[in-house]
């Protein structure tokens, strides 16, 4: 997958006043999948849904696709420590991460829908309702599964 650099470019634009606050610097020190950070992990999903919008002319908002892309895993704490906040991780995370971005940022509902449907099906009644939520739902397995497997980061800058 390569990104040119202009949708680089618009992707950074889309991120401004979301990737660089404290709280978003918080999950570099999280480990989501293998050896990648959380953040590694979003700005992933992030690319890889942009990507299939545009590529695939989807139709989704790319500044929607692109926040609620970011923001689908802002939950904020460590899930392999056992004791950490929740024991069903995969459960309860989209309503965690929702809750904490919605504690800091303005979000559409599509915003919303992206970040609470993202691990459908799993969670059985958080179903992706717009274009960009079954995006990011699909790019998010996709980037999961290949962290896991490979243990890299399938989409570096």
């Amino acid at each position: 997958m390569r990104l040119t650099k202009k949708e680089r470019s618009e992707i950074r634009k889309h991120l401004r006043g979301l990737n660089l606050t404290e709280e978003a610097q918080l999950m570099k020190r999280f480990i989501q999948h293998g050896r990648i950070s959380t953040y590694e992990h979003v700005l992933s999903v992030t690319r890889l849904s942009f990507y299939l919008n545009r590529r695939l002319h989807l139709g989704a908002s790319d500044s929607e696709l692109v926040r609620g892309a970011f923001l689908h895993d802002f939950y904020l704490y460590d899930w392999h420590i056992s004791d950490s906040h929740e024991r069903l991780h995969g459960f309860h995370h989209p309503s965690v991460a929702l809750k904490n971005a919605m504690r800091l940022y303005t979000l559409s509902p599509v915003e919303q829908n992206i970040i609470q449907s993202h691990m459908w099906p799993l969670t059985l009644f958080s179903l992706p309702k717009c274009r960009a939520a079954v995006i990011v739902c699909l790019a998010d397995k996709i980037c999961s599964t290949y962290e896991t497997l490979v243990r890299s980061n399938p989409f570096p800058c």
